[in-house]
């Protein structure tokens, strides 16, 4: 019983040390990673090289079929291309299960020491990351010797002998068993590792072996597909394109006894037998399976065709789960979808204008509908950022991090005053019946253009922090109080001079004047963080003349003195 949880302990260990691989690369290189799937999405042979190059770097298919999927969900590569990846991905994971196999036994401490070394003296730095590789990879090689060093016991326990020596007449159901680990175990390398060091300790014989291989495969597509299950129809065509890719290995299966006979006459030994195998047949497999990526689109495309369900409320379209493990495309994400919300502010913005002119009345429907957008982005948004684990971030991370929540509360608060304003002036137009006096409305317009340049001049400074813009930005932000200022005085001169239009809506006049100066100050926000992340920069401190940055009449958190 010891010895049976000392195996299951070595394989939790091997499942472990290859998730800390996969997730410490793609934190620390998923954003180069990532652009190097992009650039390849011309042509299919690129594509393939571009998934082995990725695959062997983060030591797993499954995370190469995430990045390719939330690629092609984005609209960012085509279904024929992200095949191609697929493709090349498993050949990828086929020479890291080579590479793992070496002798490498003196590696592991030295491994073990330096990422241990490194990950807690520069834990949230890049270099802590790498020491999360190093560890992980040290854990990797001490299992596999965990496991044969376990494994020579239960080769000698007459049960296990029983057991396996059944799986060895049936090879669909040692393929079974293969995708079942591979699916347990979210890697397929773990699973060939593991089926490698058990066939070299003599627990399984080469043709459960091989079978094994062969149901890991088709395992790690299984996988792919149920982390697509729920996102769009083209993105659950790559999974869907990868699996019918790895049931096509199937093929293989009536010529397994003569294979098995002749490899048994090669002379090597059995792990090095079963890892030739595992390469050899990926690598002759996605070969010639390459060709077919168009035709398999097509396939694929006729099996899931685009289904449009139309809900009336706006979805979230670029936060992708996928990209938590890396926080620069996280943020990257997050910040794509935070400037669709300020779309939809601009354009409520826009309507409003409409409402104040009577020049569309259904402007207000189209206002409210799109307030209840912004709530669902901004929703959206809030819960992909508090998935992301804050004490991984980096301190740049960590300030794009609260730059970005900070944008979308103000955003969101902008989307309902909007829609508040357009209750106070459809109040006055409909069930008053009064309307605003020339120069009121004029005045209106005059304030609705000038916040309009901000919210755009805001956007753009949020997605460059450009501190010459930011401080742009902050002038008009001072420029727009000086303007509301003079509006208001003006409207009371004009109930001096007893304008009746004036007198009517006075307490509306004013009430949306000071609408509009709390939406300005949200919109101008984000020009704060832009110039106190340069005043910390080094460049920012060498550029210090000992001035306060800021303009007159502001402070550091974003509101007026």
């Amino acid at each position: 019983m010891l010895t049976l949880l000392h195996m299951l302990s070595s394989i939790a260990l091997l499942v472990w040390g290859t998730h800390i691989v996969r997730t410490g690369i793609m934190r620390v290189y998923g954003s180069h990673l990532r652009r190097l799937l992009g650039q390849s999405i011309r042509y299919s042979p690129l594509a393939f090289g571009a998934g082995i190059g990725v695959t062997a770097l983060v030591q797993s298919s499954n995370a190469t079929a995430l990045l390719t999927i939330s690629f092609v969900a984005q609209g960012l590569m085509t279904l024929p291309t992200a095949l191609a990846v697929m493709l090349g991905a498993d050949v990828g994971t086929a020479l890291m299960a080579r590479v793992l196999t070496l002798d490498l036994s003196w590696l592991s401490p030295l491994l073990t020491l330096l990422g241990v070394c490194l990950f807690l003296s520069r834990k949230q730095s890049r270099a802590g990351q790498i020491g999360r590789v190093l560890i992980g990879l040290g854990l990797i090689i001490l299992a596999l010797q965990l496991i044969v060093s376990t494994a020579t016991p239960i080769t000698e326990a007459h049960g296990m002998q029983v057991l396996f020596s059944s799986l060895a007449g049936d090879t669909l159901l040692a393929v079974i068993l293969g995708a079942t680990f591979a699916l347990l175990s979210y890697s397929s390398l773990a699973a060939v590792l593991l089926t490698a060091t058990l066939a070299g300790a003599g627990l399984i014989g080469l043709p459960v072996a091989l079978g094994v291989i062969i149901g890991a495969n088709i395992g790690s597509g299984v996988l792919a597909w149920l982390n697509a299950s729920l996102q769009s129809a083209p993105a659950r065509r790559v999974a869907l394109g990868s699996l019918l890719y790895k049931l096509a290995g199937l093929a293989v299966l009536p010529f397994f006894g003569p294979l098995v006979e002749w490899m048994g006459t090669l002379g090597y030994s059995a792990q090095t037998q079963v890892i030739g195998f595992h390469l050899a047949y990926n690598t002759l497999r996605c070969l010639a399976l390459l060709p077919t990526v168009s035709l398999m689109a097509r396939l694929c495309g006729y099996l899931l065709p685009e289904r449009k369900a139309e809900t009336g409320i706006a979805q979230p379209r670029f936060l992708d789960p996928a990209a938590l493990d890396t926080p620069s495309l996280a943020l990257a994400n997050a910040a794509r979808e935070t400037l669709r919300i300020g779309d939809l502010v601009e354009s409520m913005l826009a309507r409003l204008q409409d409402v104040l002119r009577d020049e569309r009345p259904e402007a207000g429907d189209e206002i409210r509908r799109m307030d209840d957008d912004v709530d669902a982005l901004y929703s959206g948004v809030k819960l992909y950022l508090a998935r992301m684990p804050r004490e991984d971030l980096a301190e740049q991370e960590g300030r794009r991090w609260a730059e970005t929540i900070e944008l979308t509360i103000n955003l969101e608060q902008a989307g309902d005053i909007i829609e508040h304003m357009l209750g106070k002036i459809q109040r006055i137009k409909t069930t008053q019946r009064r309307s605003f006096s020339p120069d009121g409305l004029a005045e209106l317009n005059r304030l609705h253009a000038l916040l309009s340049a901000n919210l755009r001049l805001g956007l753009s400074v949020f997605l460059s922090s450009d501190p010459q813009s930011a401080r742009q930005l902050l002038e008009q932000k001072r420029q727009f109080r000086k303007h509301e200022r003079e509006l208001a005085h003006a409207h009371v001169h004009r109930l001096h001079h007893r304008v009746m239009e004036s007198i009517d809506t006075s307490a509306t006049h004013l009430e949306l004047i000071a609408d509009m100066k709390r939406l300005n100050s949200l919109f101008c926000s984000p020009a704060y963080a832009a110039i106190e992340a340069d005043a910390a920069s080094p460049v920012g401190k060498r550029e210090e003349s000992g001035e306060d940055p800021l303009p007159s009449g502001a402070s550091a958190n974003g509101a007026a003195v």
